[in-house]
């Protein structure tokens, strides 16, 4: 886990982002000794992102099977396709 002051980010904010950057982790800024902020480059941000999406996809397609929601096979799927 990277922490570092949140002074850091006001006077090293080429630093701070480039080890964003090259670590892919985020940074944790304090404030006063205390968790205040977090940093991160666009790229791990997206990509955490895109990994929530397709989580939060599965979990629902998980709930509808539960809950006996139809749902379709592969080949299902590429049949309507074609039909279409």
């Amino acid at each position: 886990m990277n922490i570092r002051a949140s002074a850091d980010i006001r006077t090293n904010y080429n630093a701070v982002i480039e080890e964003c950057r090259q670590t892919g982790e985020p940074i944790y800024l304090t404030k006063h000794g205390k968790g205040d902020a977090v940093v991160m480059d666009i790229a791990s941000f997206e990509r955490r992102e895109q990994l929530l999406r397709a989580q939060q996809m599965v979990l629902e397609a998980y709930i509808d099977n539960l809950s006996g929601v139809k749902t379709f096979s592969t080949d299902e799927v590429k049949a309507i396709m074609e039909k279409i």
